[in-house]
């Protein structure tokens, strides 16, 4: 670039790279900031097609039943083992903490604390996420690089209405049911723990589970459920609907789908919590 008359050449050859680096810079981000808002914007259309072809008709029974399964009742073992040791796991770890205070006693009311508000739903969500978000991405994606989605709207059956649609239906019903579950396991856990190990009194610790625990932590729970089984639903269509590139593709689908659904399970678990029990 050509030094302008008047200016000290030192300067110029100086100062220009850090411009133009700086200007680089704030183009970098800018791409940057323009792609997420892009990407948002097209996975929120997306969703909003999706949950309103819920409540339109007609409304394919047999996907949304074949979708439950998969979601809530294969899904149930390794929810199921991953609550009772979280709670195993609470109880001892809790117990070595509060002995400390001598406060042994609020050992049930953390693990009931805990398991509900938070662990059983964020844990049953994460499972979840790694078990049928990739498995649902891996199937639409499949379906799209081999052409059956395009298959599905030449037969004027509607893709979003008959492969997203049941499924995010499926994920909103299965997970809170998962989550029930999971509380109760958990629960079970700190209390076989606790009693057994630990020699606490039964009675006692059922009786402080009981008082100690309130409505809003068993519903804040379910609600936080609610919310990630749509998450892990629509991660896992978007990503394997809108794939390509063949099995790259699809496998690249796979990995984006248990990634984001994990990402925004604990980014919604703060905020919902925050609108629960802020104060």
């Amino acid at each position: 670039m050509q030094v302008p008359q008047g200016v000290d050449a030192d300067w110029f050859d100086r100062e220009v790279p850090r411009v133009t680096a700086l200007l680089d810079l704030v183009a970098l981000v800018g791409r940057v900031l323009v792609g997420a808002c892009r990407s948002s914007g097209r996975l929120a259309l997306f969703a909003a097609e999706g949950l309103s072809h819920i409540v339109r008709p007609p409304f394919y029974g047999r996907m949304f039943l074949r979708a439950l399964a998969e979601i809530g009742y294969f899904s149930l073992p390794v929810v199921a083992l991953t609550a009772v040791f979280t709670g195993m796991v609470l109880a001892l770890q809790s117990s070595t903490g509060l002995s400390r205070f001598s406060a042994d006693s609020a050992v049930a009311s953390l693990v009931v604390l805990s398991v509900t508000r938070e662990l059983g739903p964020v844990l049953a969500g994460l499972m979840v996420a790694g078990r049928v978000g990739a498995a649902i991405a891996a199937e639409l994606g499949t379906m799209r690089v081999t052409d059956q989605i395009d298959a599905l709207s030449t037969l004027s059956t509607n893709p979003m209405k008959y492969l997203v649609a049941p499924r995010l239906l499926a994920g909103l019903i299965a997970l809170p049911l998962l989550v029930v579950v999971a509380d109760i396991l958990g629960v079970m856990g700190g209390f076989i723990i606790a009693t057994v190990k630990l020699g606490f009194n039964s009675q006692t610790y059922i009786a402080n589970t009981v008082n100690f625990l309130q409505t809003d932590d068993f519903v804040s729970g379910l609600v936080k459920a609610a919310v990630f089984g749509v998450l892990i639903t629509l991660m896992g269509c978007y990503q394997g609907y809108n794939s390509k590139g063949g099995a790259q593709g699809v496998g690249a689908a796979t990995t984006s789908a248990v990634v984001a659904a994990s990402v925004l399970i604990l980014a919604f678990d703060y905020v919902l919590t925050e609108l629960f029990f802020a104060r």
